[in-house]
Order: C-alpha cells, then sequence, then structure tokens
C-alpha cells in the first residue's frame, strides 16, 4: 500500500489525507437522503407510506403503493455554514450549493381483472434519489503554543532515522515528508546526529490556519419493482446503483505572527483528493395495512458494494532563510480499492388519523462497525484498518419522524424531523473519543398544492451537525466544527 497510512488512533478524530481510513469508511456509508420535497418535509419518514419516489431508496414496497403514473423532479437551493472554533478562536465560512435531489418515473399496471381483491397491480420505477452532499467550506484559526505539523514530520524522520539518513530523496515519503525536507522546513544536526525543524526548536507559538474546500455527491439510481395484494399488502424490491464524487482541496498554513521564530516566516501545505467511484446494492421491503388507519413497513438493505479510484497530489512552499521555491511531488498519485458498507434494517409505522393527517415513523438500525475497506490496487488488505473500524464504531438507531395535515383537498401542510447518533464508541484504547457525543439532525417544515394531475410541494430544510478534527496528523489539539445548513426544496411533478 502506498505509504500514507498513518497511526490508527490518530485517524480516530479524522485528519483528511490521502489514506483509506475511518473517513472513507463512514463518507460513503452514512448515508442522508435527500429526494422529493414531500419527503423531506416530513423527515423522510416515509418506510410504511410509500406512494413517494423517495420510499423507493427507504423500503421499495413504496412503488407498489402507487396506483397511477408519476413524474417528479426535485431541484435544490441551499446555504452551508460552518464555524470552527480551534484554540480559542472561532471563524466561519459559508458555502452556497445548487442541485438536483430528485428525479423519478413511476408507471402502475393493473392486473386486467379488475378486482379489488388479490393480485391488484404492479408498479416500476426508474430515477434517481440524492443520498448524500459533501459540498462545504471550512476554516480553523489559531496560535499554537506546542505543537507544528513539521513536529510530526520530523517525529518520523527521527523514529527511522537509521534507514532515512543520507538517502532522504529515494525514503521519505514524496507527498509529505519530502516536500519538508526540501523546502528546508526540516534540517539534519550532523552533532546530534538527529532531524530538527526551527519552529519547534523557538518553542512554538506559531500561527496556525486550516481551510478546506470539499466538493461532492452520492447519488443513487435505481430500479424498483413492486405488487399490490388487496391494497393491503405490498411487496417491493430494488436494485440501486451509486454514483460517487468527492474532491476535497485544503490549505495548512502556520506563520510566525509574533516574529519570535528565527530562520522561519511561514509554510504552506496543500493537499488534493479527488475520489470517483461506483457501486451497488439490493433492497427489498413490505408494507402491511392491518387496518385502514394503520400501515406498518420493513425493509432490508444489503451492503453497497463500491469500487474506488483516489488521486492525491500536494505541495509545500516556505519562506525561511533559504527562500526556497513551491515543492511538489514528481507526479499524482493513484489508488484504487474497495467499500463494502453495513447492512441496515428498517422498521416503519404510520397511522392516518381520519381523512385530513397522518404521522409516519421510520427506525433504522446500521452497525458501522462492520464497515469493510478491502482489495487495494497493490493487494493491501487493510486488516488493521478494519479492526480499528469494528473497534471504533457501533450500531446506531436513525431516526425519522413527520407529519402532514391536509387542509383541503388541494393544500397540505407538512413538516419532520430526523435525528443520527454519532457511530463512534465512548472510548477507544482508553481514551475518550470526543466524537462520540456528535450528532447530526434536521428540523423541516413544508407544504403541497395539488391541481388536477399536476402538484407542487416545497420545503426548508434545516440541518445541524457538529464533529471534532485534527488540522493535521499528530496534533495535540482538534477543532471543533458546528455546521448549519439551510435548503430550499421543490418538487415538481405530474401524475398520469
Amino acid at each position: 500500500m502506498k505509504k500514507l497510512v498513518y497511526t490508527l488512533s490518530i485517524l480516530l478524530i479524522t485528519f483528511s489525507a490521502f489514506a483509506q481510513d475511518l473517513q472513507d469508511a463512514l463518507r460513503y456509508s452514512n448515508y442522508k437522503i435527500s429526494g422529493t420535497a414531500r419527503s423531506a418535509a416530513m423527515g423522510n419518514a416515509f418506510g410504511a407510506l410509500g406512494g413517494d419516489f423517495t420510499s423507493l431508496s427507504i423500503n421499495p414496497a413504496g412503488v407498489a403503493v402507487y396506483r397511477s403514473g408519476e413524474f417528479t423532479f426535485t431541484p435544490s437551493f441551499g446555504k452551508i455554514s460552518v464555524d470552527g472554533t480551534y484554540l480559542g478562536s472561532t471563524s466561519t465560512d459559508s458555502k452556497y450549493n445548487i442541485g438536483i435531489d430528485n428525479l423519478g418515473y413511476v408507471t402502475t399496471i393493473p392486473t386486467g381483472s379488475n378486482s379489488e381483491s388479490g393480485l391488484v397491480s404492479f408498479s416500476f420505477g426508474l430515477g434517481f434519489n440524492k443520498l448524500g452532499s459533501f459540498s462545504m467550506n471550512s476554516l480553523a484559526e489559531g496560535a499554537n503554543s506546542n505543537n507544528s505539523i513539521l513536529s510530526y514530520f520530523t517525529d518520523n524522520m527521527n523514529a527511522d532515522y537509521d534507514n532515512i539518513f543520507g538517502n532522504e530523496d529515494a525514503t521519505l515519503d514524496p507527498y509529505y515528508e519530502r516536500l519538508a525536507w526540501d523546502t528546508y522546513l526540516i534540517n539534519h544536526d550532523d552533532n546530534a546526529k538527529e532531524y530538527f525543524n526551527d519552529v519547534k526548536d523557538a518553542g512554538y507559538g506559531q500561527s496556525q490556519r486550516k481551510s478546506t474546500d470539499r466538493r461532492g455527491y452520492i447519488n443513487e439510481y435505481l430500479i424498483s419493482f413492486g405488487a399490490n395484494f388487496n391494497h393491503k399488502f405490498y411487496l417491493g424490491g430494488t436494485i440501486g446503483i451509486h454514483d460517487v464524487y468527492f474532491k476535497e482541496n485544503a490549505n495548512l498554513y502556520e506563520w510566525d505572527a509574533k516574529n519570535n521564530i528565527d530562520y522561519f516566516n511561514d509554510l504552506n501545505f496543500n493537499t488534493y483528493l479527488k475520489t470517483t467511484g461506483s457501486g451497488f446494492n439490493l433492497k427489498i421491503g413490505a408494507i402491511y395495512k392491518p387496518t385502514e388507519n394503520l400501515r406498518l413497513g420493513l425493509a432490508f438493505h444489503t451492503p453497497t458494494f463500491y469500487k474506488f479510484n483516489d488521486e492525491y497530489d500536494s505541495s509545500m512552499s516556505a519562506s525561511t532563510y533559504n527562500n526556497g521555491n513551491p515543492i511538489s511531488p514528481d507526479k499524482a498519485g493513484v489508488y484504487d480499492y474497495e467499500i463494502e458498507t453495513p447492512m441496515k434494517a428498517i422498521l416503519s409505522g404510520a397511522y392516518v388519523i381520519g381523512k385530513s393527517g397522518l404521522i409516519s415513523v421510520d427506525y433504522e438500525i446500521v452497525d458501522y462497525s462492520t464497515v469493510k475497506i478491502k482489495n487495494g490496487s497493490d493487494g493491501y488488505d487493510f486488516y488493521s484498518q478494519n479492526q480499528t473500524i469494528q473497534n471504533a464504531y457501533k450500531r446506531v438507531g436513525n431516526l425519522h419522524i413527520g407529519g402532514e395535515y391536509r387542509v383541503n383537498k388541494n393544500f397540505s401542510l407538512r413538516a419532520g424531523y430526523e435525528n443520527y447518533p454519532s457511530v463512534y464508541k465512548t472510548a477507544y484504547l482508553n481514551t475518550t473519543n470526543m466524537n462520540s457525543n456528535t450528532s447530526y439532525s434536521t428540523v423541516a417544515g413544508g407544504f403541497g398544492f395539488r391541481q388536477g394531475n399536476v402538484f407542487f410541494d416545497a420545503t426548508i430544510k434545516h440541518i445541524m451537525n457538529d464533529e471534532n478534527l485534527k488540522l493535521y496528523p499528530g496534533s495535540p489539539e482538534m477543532a471543533k466544527y458546528a455546521t448549519t445548513q439551510d435548503n430550499i426544496i421543490f418538487t415538481l411533478g405530474y401524475k398520469f
């Protein structure tokens, strides 16, 4: 495997780097679906309701609930803001996002018996739902009195001193330590026979800033089939094909703001990562109506089997007494690997209140400790990383609650809530994990308007999330990122 696998305990509080690790396992496994506006407004609690295209990615039996054909198109617009708190200072960055969350087509075929008993109809659905968005900008800044990324590099070099000394060009990682060596940020003490850096020797005190620009998505293209029995029992299956794109540009800037470090003014360490991939999964589900008002749902999702390709690069520039030029590796790195996500079970219930209202609840059970990274393009088996995932992640229950009130036959009001608890265990290797208390939650509200065969739905969705991240490996301090996002989602649909 390429030379970029960091100490696994460090990766428990993630640092975005090039190695395949806990961050990748979670990024491509922890879906936050965003489909139609109606589903978003109701907390995506559609496992027992069906009749909405988003339900095909939740409980595929939902496609069998349709009694007519339908076409939906869902654009969205939003702003995501991130407050990064680091070493007592808070910085804010934001980003606007425009996208398409859903495009769907459903057709229903009666059995031809004109009977309301037995097998009443078949349904077929084709389209896509967005399962995740990675687009965001973040910023964290503070003055560090006890560490630098140069210390991490220097310690690595001294730990393997006998192999490195005198052969630095061939042995140092060209995307990390080699960059610091070539820009004269790390030097060799011939008398002490060790590597050193001027920032540490001066007692630190330099300022640090980490800026990150991320973009990307997970889209699920799906084909669904369903059958309606007696308008009481519905069965369905979905074949999901995933398209993944992730790109991150990050810059770590350290500078001597107080002008008290000899031979050092500043450094810029830039990293670039682009991940593309595809995968597939299968979903099966059932919905049962024991009474006209009560609906129960059950669905199972197989793991998603992904194949990924990483392209990565880095560069470093520095202002020191040598005034070195910017340095970068001879070529960008490339690596292929696979990820197998957890299975998922979804329990659902909904109750229709008369002819004017309903309330729905979905509970997703996912064991993130079962994520597997495998089959590196150089033969690496990721055994150590998978053991760490097993010990660091846990099983969680994600909650979705939604309600709808029909004001009249043409106009409805909706509201919903979602909660995704932390997937991290409280402690690992006798160390408390600060991400064990983080969570991701949403609140949403919206309305729907129907006129003949045309319908229009609109939703405002507010997302809240927080997490703790290291700015660089080896840092004893973490930045806390508090994220808020507001999305406006519209669905235009036509029934036929």
